[in-house]
């Protein structure tokens, strides 16, 4: 069998190659011949895996949330999609969370060769592929805005910071007409959170629902504005579920549209930038995407697991 480990080295505290030996040695246990391809840029990942062979068995993204995105939308452009799977390395690692990874690489890496190969529902946005979430407004944008250099030297903190640095900065509201499985609304939001995870801004069991493989997305929509009304609700994530929290909507559909009323300001996808210079955005699923995922979250993660081995 063939493996392609495609690694972002800037991910996180950085990757050092130090790694390459130990990893090849667990693909090559698990029956793997091995190649190692790193990103040498933004996008470069996309154009990796589209140009890889159809007789690879098995593509491995190593980097953080974005690089799997990246990966994730080169192999949907593929005639014929590869089986792909994501080994974690960068600042939040919200989705290897959600998978039941750990914190040791080598230990990830074998639980991933060891797991099964699963079909997982994938959102689009506007036909741009998300792994785990798409969100617009306030604070959305630090995931990207973050510097680089403090994410490598503080970790998942340098989120903190620039977070207490954006507290006491006006919080805008964004006239939107939404769509929920064609059933009309409207209204004014400080931000909105789609997704097909639970796991999400550092923030376990966001959704206790959630599954992969429902045919449905997660919908959150805020309406405070004030900032003590903000912490109130991201604390009572913690503690109460989503639909309890005064001043948030909850839905869960298969089709979602939402039309800008104002000036649009871009998306945060996957950790990343997401600008498409257009009012209306369509948000859908796509289907039986093939990942080989760690067996510990199955149970919790998919519909029925249990009754289907």
């Amino acid at each position: 069998m063939k493996c392609v480990a495609i690694i972002n080295p800037k991910s996180g505290r950085g990757f050092s190659s130090k790694h390459e030996e130990r990893i090849k040695k667990i693909l090559s246990e698990y029956n793997y011949e091995s190649k190692i391809i790193y990103t040498k840029k933004r996008g470069h990942a996309t154009r990796i895996i589209k140009g890889l062979d159809n007789d690879i068995d098995l593509v491995i993204s190593m980097g953080g949330d974005g690089t799997f995105s990246e990966v994730m939308n080169g192999n949907l452009k593929r005639e014929k999609p590869l089986v792909i799977s994501h080994l974690p390395i960068g600042t939040m690692n919200d989705i290897g969370h959600m998978y039941g990874l750990v914190s040791n690489l080598y230990t990830n890496l074998k639980l991933i060769l060891s797991g099964e190969v699963m079909d997982v529902d994938v959102g689009l946005i506007n036909n741009h592929a998300f792994t785990y979430v798409a969100s617009y407004g306030k604070f959305m944008e630090i995931p990207y805005e973050t510097p680089h250099e403090l994410k490598k030297r503080l970790g998942w903190l340098a989120y903190a910071v620039e977070v207490l640095k954006q507290i006491f900065n006006r919080i805008p509201k964004y006239r939107i007409e939404f769509l929920v499985d064609g059933e009309k609304h409207s209204g004014k939001y400080s931000f909105i959170i789609i997704s097909n995870a639970n796991h999400i801004a550092g923030v376990n069991n966001f959704y206790r629902d959630m599954k992969l493989d429902d045919s449905k997305i997660e919908i959150m929509l805020c309406s405070l504005y004030k900032k003590i009304d903000i912490v109130k609700a991201f604390y009572n994530l913690k503690t109460n579920h989503l639909q309890g929290v005064s001043g948030v909507e909850v839905y869960k559909c298969s089709s979602f549209q939402v039309k800008f009323l104002d000036k649009v300001k871009p998306w945060c996808v996957d950790g990343e930038q997401f600008k498409d210079n257009v009012k209306t955005y369509k948000i859908s699923i796509l289907k039986n995407i093939k990942m080989r995922l760690p067996k510990k979250n199955l149970n919790k993660l998919f519909l029925n697991y249990n009754n289907k081995k």
